[in-house]
């Protein structure tokens, strides 16, 4: 087989089409491995808030000191922002509750508890940013290797159209070099479907926490029990 046959070979013959789709994987494995590698930090940062910055903040002897003790912890920012959010609520319903306004009727587990749903549909929505993105990547990058496998032996068989003698060699060699599209195609996309799968795990894993936090925020706001829901987390 001729030696000068390879990926330089197969790139140097390659149309628009070919070039397009080999660039399009490319770009998707480095956007797709971007997403990996911020999720990888993002849920380190999330792990260690739970072991030391929720007990933490149970252990404060008041809700500002707690706050404050959250804040120099939390390097996600969503245990934080969820503690904010509740601090805000309570003091609002306070100022509604002296006030005497319209809202000075409304329960103060009800007031909290929304106010805290809504956090967490943030966080939730915070944590799942770029998972579509992945599953996007792991069910198209496959097909779009694949594309990219036919048209190469397409454009191959094409060019090979008119020599009046064929050996195995010269089929051989395009059409192997057109196979490594495939291969692409599935390089980019397992990857991405390993990393769906586990940060899907890891973030109910964290949304866990994040409720449980959040009903021990409730109970202290709304009725003044102090919990400690993560300590052993």
């Amino acid at each position: 087989m001729n030696a000068s046959l390879g990926l330089a070979h197969f790139w140097a013959q390659g149309d628009a089409v070919s070039h397009t789709v080999a660039l399009a994987l490319l770009l998707m494995s480095v956007w797709s491995w971007t997403v990996m590698l911020g999720k990888v930090w993002a849920h380190w940062r999330v792990r260690h808030t739970v072991r030391v910055a929720t007990p933490a903040f149970w252990a404060a002897p008041s809700r500002e000191a707690a706050l404050t003790a959250l804040r120099a912890e939390d390097a996600s920012g969503v245990f934080a922002g969820l503690a904010q959010e509740a601090e805000q609520a309570a003091r609002a319903y306070e100022q509604q509750r002296a006030g005497g306004g319209i809202g000075a009727g409304v329960d103060a587990s009800e007031f909290i508890g929304r106010s805290l749903q809504q956090a967490l549909t943030h966080a939730q929505a915070r944590l799942e940013s770029g998972l579509t993105f992945l599953a996007s990547v792991g069910a198209t990058a496959p097909f779009v290797g694949l594309f990219g496998t036919v048209w190469g032996i397409y454009h191959a068989l094409i060019g090979l159209s008119g020599a009046s003698r064929m050996s195995i060699d010269q089929v051989a060699g395009p059409v192997g070099e057109a196979l490594v599209m495939t291969a692409a195609g599935l390089f980019v996309a397992i990857p991405a479907v390993l990393a769906y799968n586990a940060c899907t795990r890891a973030n109910r894993l964290t949304l866990a926490h994040l409720d449980g936090f959040a009903h021990g925020l409730h109970a202290l706001l709304a009725a003044g029990v102090r919990v400690t829901p993560n300590a052993r987390a």
